[in-house]
């Protein structure tokens, strides 16, 4: 009985030996997977500075939402005194020009004065290397990306309103483009800010909600009581 309990305790199971096999196989596997050339791409991911993206991503993300709210909710209000199509888009694309044009002026002559301002800085502190220069701002990448992002905003309820002649639908299409278009800046903020896609969403929908309620609420009650 000894012998055949030394003999029992001396051979490991085949169940624990294929386990090992496993095991061994999966870690070669991944000492394999990790090439020098994606060691180095995952250095690079850690490396990246997303910060640096603040100088023009704000500007576009503050101009998408901007035009795509101030345009939205100035058609509501004006759907909500008028019912026809023609004063809606008129409206629109009036509020589309002026803001385009004074999202990028705005944008140029404040991030104009921060950069003065870091400039005279680092000259106080005698700081002005290559790494810091970078970090600059750029006004005209700023008022660019400002523009063109108001714009591109603007374009989503002044498409919604401009082909359908039915009032209660055009609102509806106005009210369900403009919802989505918020839902989806949201996130494309916070994905190329690698922030928290959820809050970004919710306070991002909420606000362009609220204002269009608002500005439709405001409208409607001055317009029903003195126009």
């Amino acid at each position: 009985m000894a012998f055949n309990h030394s003999n029992n305790n001396n051979h490991s199971s085949p169940v624990n030996n294929e386990t090992k096999f496993v095991v061994s196989d999966l870690e070669q596997q991944q000492q394999l997977s990790r090439t020098p050339e994606n060691e180095e791409e995952a250095n690079k991911e850690e490396e990246f500075d997303y910060s640096k993206r603040s100088q023009w991503l704000r500007a576009a993300v503050l101009g998408a939402n901007d035009g795509l709210v101030s345009t939205a909710a100035l058609m509501m209000g004006v759907g909500a005194v008028r019912e026809d199509m023609k004063a809606m888009v008129l409206s629109g694309f009036a509020g589309l020009v002026a803001g385009a044009c004074s999202m990028a002026i705005g944008e140029f002559v404040s991030v104009y004065s921060q950069l003065d301002i870091e400039i005279a800085q680092m000259k106080r502190q005698q700081q002005e290397d290559e790494k810091e220069k970078e970090s600059l701002p750029n006004p005209l990448q700023a008022a660019a990306a400002s523009a063109f992002a108001f714009s591109v905003g603007a374009m989503v309820p002044l498409l919604a309103a401009s082909f359908v002649r039915d009032y209660k639908l055009r609102l509806g299409l106005i009210l369900g483009s403009v919802s989505f278009a918020l839902i989806l800046f949201g996130c494309l903020a916070a994905t190329l800010g690698k922030a928290p896609p959820f809050r970004s969403c919710v306070r991002v929908f909420f606000g362009g909600w609220l204002a269009m309620a608002i500005t439709f609420g405001l409208t409607k009650l001055i317009g029903s009581s003195v126009l």
